[in-house]
């Protein structure tokens, strides 16, 4: 029974965190509605944004001590989702081809306007240092994905060595082995999955962080919408995907238990500048 509620409230910190996603989401877009030009608040809202991806990495750190592997093959997403995780998550790297997909389209949409010399600031207007800079946080990031595969990799191979392979060969009846031996070899297993699962949450925020600090705030903000966006886009499409070809009720995934805390509260309205900006 203890282990089932340690597992309703892995469940419960995902549900959680996309409620949380889509009341920062709202608020991101009303910050680019009314605020456009306010450096000073669009920090605020972006730092805002951020502290609660890192509160987020913070809570699934506690409580994949308990099992690791869970986070890595959740049982709370959908199938769709869990296809493109990479250790738990998404790649750190993805959020830097965000940036090179968002930065062609914002181009393209304001050509004509870019040849005039008209200016925006948003993230079509990247620079050639800021561009250097990118370019060397995906080399910087890339890398460090590399080495983290490789951990995956080896931990996957090592099923293959001592102890597991030797008891399980033992058994006259598959899975027969029990007690201290396997129990003993499969939390050792555990724990390093752990241990990969928090340095690449943590290569996630720290690329994100180093992303914000490259881009200008409204090139920021602009970069968290698009990214929420395309998270819980992704996340409403797999659901409806997941009822559509009926796995949903196999699995038991789109209900979160009323065991969960209440998912966040309304988002309070943007506090008014000292001396709000002109409307664009």
């Amino acid at each position: 029974m203890a282990k089932q509620m340690k597992h309703q409230q892995f469940r419960c910190c995902y549900h959680n965190w996309v409620g949380q996603q889509q009341l920062d989401l709202d608020e991101l877009l009303q910050t680019l509605t009314h605020y456009p030009t306010d450096l000073d608040y669009l920090k605020l809202i972006t730092n805002k944004s951020i502290n609660h991806f890192e509160n987020y990495s913070n809570a699934r750190a506690q409580l994949a001590k308990h099992d690791g592997p869970s986070f890595l093959a959740p049982t709370w997403g959908s199938t769709f989702e869990n296809s493109f995780l990479w250790i738990g998550g998404c790649r750190p790297s993805l959020i830097i081809r965000l940036v090179y997909a968002l930065c062609g389209s914002q181009l393209n949409d304001h050509f004509e306007e870019f040849l005039e010399g008209i200016r925006h600031g948003n993230l079509g207007e990247i620079s050639s240092s800021q561009l250097k800079r990118i370019d060397d946080l995906q080399a910087k990031t890339m890398k460090e994905e590399d080495k983290l595969s490789s951990r995956i990799a080896s931990l996957q191979e090592m099923i293959a060595d001592e102890p597991l392979v030797l008891l399980s060969n033992k058994d006259r009846e598959v899975g027969e082995t029990s007690g201290d031996m396997v129990d003993k070899a499969m939390d050792s297993h555990a724990l390093d999955m752990y241990n990969v699962l928090i340095e690449a949450d943590k290569l996630r925020l720290s690329t994100l962080k180093g992303m914000i600090d490259i881009l200008t705030p409204l090139q920021a903000v602009e970069l968290l919408v698009a990214a929420k966006k395309l998270h819980l886009s992704l996340h409403e499409w797999s659901k409806r995907r997941d009822l559509r070809m009926g796995i949903t009720r196999l699995l038991n995934t789109n209900d979160p238990s009323s065991s969960c805390d209440p998912p966040p509260g309304p988002s309070e309205p943007p506090p008014e500048p000292s001396d709000p900006p002109p409307e664009p």
